[in-house]
């Protein structure tokens, strides 16, 4: 028991925090402990790093002091200020912050081991070879994620266009800026020669922030959710590489964990639209606007409307209904609307579910992050695979916001852009409400024939207000 280290004793309990809370965000009913338990892990992980003495510098607290400060006070904010509709952004700045944190941690020690001295040699648990990779990767792979999530961000928010931006000779760019980074790092950490290491490791940097912005900027909103996703394990990644640099082995396992699940999460994603990531990556598909060719509503002949009172009428028939939330819920907020409405129809001893699209929405799981903030049960989400058996014995779908994750032509021809995607076979329901400003097209900028069918009735407006006027005319039958 000699060499027992308190420190480490700890770093491992609040690595076992990091794994149960990753483990129980798999799921919707323990994802908020799951987000304590983790939370409760990041602090202890915190705290032992600052009052560890092996930690190799004198730290000035009144300094720590204030960056805590500051960090926990902009954190609060953001929880507070933030609304749902707006997690889609929050998440991709914190991705971006995640990594160019990375990206200064392995600058510091850079500037420090070559100018400095700041860093002593128990800091380091490597060779001098592999410590300069590490560093190497945690600025490319930190910038990348800080300027990607920034586009992200700013697409996610409309500041930019969420089409597809296709820059001329965009693939020479993008190896371009790889290829010069990965030289300039090189030189930077290895090469003892004339070259200057700052100059060296700015010129890495810079490379790597063109790579984020130009890698980010073909990608159409339709695939935001794969790029979210993508950047969040690149983040971890990051970290994990600073955490070679810096020699701290929780930030190493930490941000491993983050790299995986983010990894792994993004492969779910990329097969709910059945396509793959180096196709996501290349970009050029969807868009938040109909793109040239897309449909319009010219392209319709036959649709059918129905307005508050008729969809209350055809609901009030019901003994079971399914609710298709999508990104146009979000953008009305009409999710506390949906909740009543299926509280008003559940009251009836109607069989009341949500059907849940993984790519729904701007980022993993944002309808059940609506749904949850409504308090919709637990019980009543449903993944796409469990509910989609069930269509058929549905008398009602109610789609509020949804288009491409519910157009059947995914399933039904084989030359769409979108053949093979995984939908929600919401065509199968006895009678289909969408909910819809217009007939405008989804991020695919395809006509959605399911507007066509006979059982299919167009409720033109704002689905906030719709779903409010179809929920006052049930309450007065």
């Amino acid at each position: 028991m000699d060499n027992f280290d308190p420190a480490q004793a700890f770093y491992l309990l609040a690595t076992a925090l990091f794994i149960l809370g990753i483990k129980r965000l798999g799921k919707v009913k323990t994802a908020r402990s799951g987000n304590q338990l983790a939370g409760v892990g990041m602090l202890l992980a915190i705290v032992v790093t600052l009052v560890s003495p092996g930690i190799g510098i004198q730290l000035d607290w009144t300094m720590v002091a204030i960056g805590l400060a500051i960090g926990a006070s902009i954190g609060a904010l953001m929880a507070r200020r933030v609304e749902m509709t707006g997690m889609p952004e929050l998440v991709a700045l914190l991705n971006g912050i995640g990594g160019l944190a990375s990206t200064f941690v392995a600058l510091s020690e850079f500037w420090g081991r070559k100018y400095g001295a700041t860093i002593t040699p128990e800091n380091v648990i490597l060779g001098p070879d592999v410590w300069g990779v590490a560093v190497v990767l945690s600025v490319l792979v930190g910038t990348i994620t800080f300027t990607g999530s920034l586009l992200a961000m700013a697409k996610l928010s409309g500041k930019i266009s969420g089409n597809p931006i296709l820059l001329p000779m965009r693939h020479l760019l993008v190896a371009g800026s790889l290829l010069g980074g990965l030289a300039l790092g090189y030189l930077a950490a290895f090469h003892q020669g004339s070259f200057d290491p700052a100059i060296m490791i700015l010129g890495l940097t810079a490379c790597a922030a063109v790579f984020g912005v130009i890698s980010v900027l073909p990608i159409g909103g339709a695939d935001m959710p794969v790029v979210v996703s993508l950047l969040n394990s690149y983040s971890g990644i990051a970290a994990s590489m600073a955490g070679f640099v810096i020699g701290n082995p929780l930030l190493i396992v930490a941000g491993a964990l983050v790299g995986a699940s983010g990894m792994i999460l993004t492969i779910i994603m990329c097969k709910a639209m059945n396509r793959s990531l180096g196709n996501v990556l290349i970009g050029g598909f969807g868009g938040d606007a109909p793109t040239t060719g897309g449909a319009s509503a010219t392209e319709y002949e036959s649709v059918k409307s129905a307005g508050a009172e008729e969809a209350a009428m055809i609901l009030d028939a019901a003994t079971s209904v399914i609710f298709i939330p999508g990104y146009g819920m979000a953008v009305a907020q009409a999710q506390h609307v949906v909740k009543e409405l299926g509280e008003e129809l559940e009251s009836r001893d109607v069989t009341v579910r949500y059907g849940i699209h993984p790519v729904a929405g701007r980022m993993p799981g944002h309808m059940n992050v609506l749904l949850a903030e409504s308090d919709v049960p637990y019980e009543q989400l449903w993944e796409l695979e469990r509910i989609n058996g069930d269509f058929k014995t549905t008398d009602v779908t109610v789609i509020i916001g949804a288009n491409d994750v519910v157009n059947p032509e995914a399933i039904e021809n084989p030359q769409s852009p979108i053949a093979g995607m995984p939908i929600l076979n919401a065509h199968e329901s006895g009678t289909v409400l969408v909910i819809k400003r217009s007939l405008s097209p989804g991020y695919a900028g395809i006509k959605n024939p399911l507007f066509e069918r006979d059982n299919c009735y167009m409720c033109f407006g704002d689905g906030k207000q719709f779903l409010t006027e179809i929920l006052a005319e049930l309450k007065e039958n």
